[in-house]
């Protein structure tokens, strides 16, 4: 049988009130009695009440948390950085997906809404573009990681996409690439949008045009991977020495393409992503790529969240990315060729 605090207050001659505040380490519990009740609840295996919690406080201790797909290989590292705030503050974490659907992601915060939630963390949100007053109507805080859209009660904690977009583009410029292309993500269209500013905006500093020839978009192909492998046909065909793509995912999708088809990397082809997942550093050859700090970011939702629920009002924040230099982008050979110089 579970023990209660009654159980406790009988052993220890005190009322169960008492035993409540010197669990919870009330400054008006003597230090000798609190130590003394709470060594005992550990002698007796007592474990709080989840419920009896909920009704004293009038939360329920947990935070619902929206992902659009969990096979992102994005995704972990956020989500463990939302955990462990999570934990030090004593919250429970219920993760759902939406799959990448509008409907699904109304209906999944909907019903952790339903589920008294205290809070909800939702990552890639598919609802701005269409359904931006959704979130204005939420009953509980909620916070966007890597969505830029502040909204009535939404709050977002995000990476600087057009910066770090720009740093992948210079690094390109710097190494003598002129054809850059970029391989475009239409399912996520916020960020991708911010990321191709960044594109454009780093070579028209470097007095490149931009060639429509170059942008690889595909409406039809919902798989990151997929759509980096059906980028290189067309890329070439228009002359690209290097491509920018808008994740790592689609840029592992294209690295195993110019693998199929002969195509060195980064001898014949160099290749930057964005977002440094954990796989990236372990193909080959090694991914360049743009950082992001993936954790921080779920650390930083957290903190906002519990900053909510406390009733205060925090900034909004964007975060820095950073380039880190691997092995899939080098300097431009020059072959004597025109190609790369249009």
């Amino acid at each position: 049988m579970s023990v209660s605090i009654y159980d406790i207050a009988k052993i220890a001659g005190v009322s169960p009130s008492t035993v409540s505040r010197a669990l919870e380490d009330h400054p008006r519990i003597g230090a000798a009695t609190r130590k003394r009740i709470q060594e005992l609840a550990r002698e007796m295996n007592y474990v709080p009440s989840t419920v009896a919690k909920s009704l004293a406080t009038n939360k329920t201790w947990t935070i619902g948390m929206v992902l659009a797909t969990i096979s992102d290989p994005f995704m972990g590292r956020v989500i463990e950085g939302v955990e462990q705030k999570a934990l030090e503050a004593s919250f429970n974490v219920f993760i759902s997906t939406s799959q990448n659907d509008r409907q699904r992601e109304i209906a999944v915060i909907e019903t952790l809404q339903k589920r008294r939630v205290d809070g909800i963390i939702v990552i890639a949100s598919h609802l701005f573009e269409r359904t931006p007053r959704f979130f204005e109507r939420s009953k509980v805080p909620i916070v966007i990681i890597n969505e830029q859209n502040p909204g009535k009660n939404m709050h977002f904690v995000a990476v600087d996409d057009v910066h770090g977009a720009r740093l992948a583009v210079e690094h390109l410029i710097s190494l003598g690439h002129r054809r850059i292309g970029y391989v475009s993500i239409t399912n996520r269209p916020q960020s991708n949008q911010h990321r191709f500013k960044g594109y454009q905006e780093a070579l028209e500093a470097a007095g490149i045009a931009v060639d429509p020839a170059l942008i690889f978009s595909s409406h039809a192909i919902e798989n990151h991977v997929k759509i980096g492998e059906a980028s290189l046909e067309p890329l070439l065909a228009a002359g690209a020495s290097a491509v920018f793509c808008y994740n790592d995912t689609a840029a592992i999708g294209l690295l195993a393409a110019c693998h199929q088809q002969g195509i060195a990397v980064p001898g014949d082809l160099s290749i930057i992503g964005f977002d440094d997942i954990d796989m990236a550093a372990y193909v080959m050859p090694p991914l360049t790529t743009i950082r992001q700090p993936r954790f921080e970011l779920g650390h930083k939702a957290m903190q906002m969240m519990l900053a909510l629920l406390n009733g205060e009002e925090p900034d909004n924040q964007i975060l820095p990315a950073e380039l880190v230099v691997r092995k899939t982008t080098a300097a431009l050979v020059n072959t004597g060729s025109d190609v790369n110089s249009k």
